[in-house]
């Protein structure tokens, strides 16, 4: 008695041991990856990264991805969605490889730039625009980090053994001359004059157009001292359509993207009013309007798609 039950006790043993085996060998499993892991290896094994992957692939872009050091603002697949929605698509599908490319280089910044280094500004991206020039991104560091004035970095200084991986919330759509307005609260005047109702000249469509353009862009203040300047201008809307009209128009040369490395001394620029602008490069970049008054580039080549802008402190007129 003792004898057979030990042997059933044995064959117990051994078919369950065979059982174990073959259950290894039918359901192997697969190994956990193990970084350090690159940019586009860091994106493959995130979930939240699919749609970026996909689109990286679809625009041959992961050897130059790999092909060296660089900081990305990677989109999660809830931004790519939402970039999907607002264009009428359904996915990566509906758009070409030609469309792609731009949009995901306008991600990737050459070297690693962690937040820290990070500072308000314009910074220049892989994509290009007129002349080859890199476009330039937003970035405000107030609170947190907003690029382009609507995108947040969710997640900072992702670490991969080739640069940096800003997380974002929402997809970066590379930007024109009007955009570039529009993206800078130290515009607000500017844009409020381009839109104005009862202008009969339409800005926005004009700028939004091929170009290329070069815009010497004022700033806020430069508007509040030409207001300053005429006791009965209290706001934009008591100069009238025409004067408005022209003075815009005197800040846009249509036809040419001139960066300031394209700029030289007594370099005449005819304006799309018809008039003419100097430019001198003596001292920094100035710009001479008709009337001998002299305004200063205090930011230069803030590169969009279709034109740059030059940032003056002073409102040219004609």
């Amino acid at each position: 008695m003792f004898k057979t039950i030990n042997l059933s006790l044995l064959t117990i043993l051994v078919f369950f041991g065979t059982f174990v085996l073959a259950s290894c060998e039918e359901d192997p499993v697969d190994p956990v990856p193990v970084g350090p892991f690159s940019i586009v290896e860091t994106a493959q094994n995130d979930a939240q990264f699919s749609t970026l992957v996909e689109a990286l692939i679809k625009a041959d872009l992961v050897n130059t991805i790999n092909s060296g050091t660089f900081t990305v603002f990677a989109p999660t697949n809830t931004a790519f969605n939402q970039l999907f929605a607002d264009l009428g698509v359904s996915g990566i599908a509906d758009l070409s490889a030609e469309a792609l490319t731009p949009i995901l280089l306008y991600h990737v910044v050459a070297g690693e730039v962690k937040s820290t280094d990070l500072a308000s500004g314009y910074v220049g991206t892989a994509s290009t625009g007129p002349n080859s020039q890199a476009l330039k991104v937003k970035v405000d560091v107030g609170n947190g980090v907003m690029l382009d004035n609507a995108t947040n970095v969710t997640t900072a200084d992702v670490a991969t053994t080739n640069g940096v991986i800003h997380i974002i919330d929402k997809v970066l759509l590379p930007s024109n001359v009007v955009d570039i307005a529009t993206g800078n609260n130290d515009f607000s005047i500017l844009v409020s004059a381009l839109t104005r109702s009862d202008l009969s000249f339409d800005f926005v469509s004009f700028l939004s157009g091929d170009g290329p353009f070069t815009v010497f862009a004022p700033t806020n203040a430069a508007f509040q001292d030409l207001l300053d300047s005429n006791a009965a201008w209290n706001t934009l809307d008591d100069i009238d359509a025409a004067t408005l009209e022209a003075v815009l128009k005197y800040h846009v040369i249509s036809g040419s993207n001139f960066e300031s490395t394209a700029l030289s001394n007594d370099l005449e620029g005819t304006t799309a009013q018809g008039g003419t602008i100097m430019i001198n490069t003596t001292n920094g970049v100035t710009v001479t309007d008709a009337n001998n008054g002299v305004a200063n580039v205090i930011l230069a080549d803030v590169q969009g798609t279709n034109g740059v802008v030059h940032v003056i402190n002073k409102v040219l007129l004609p």
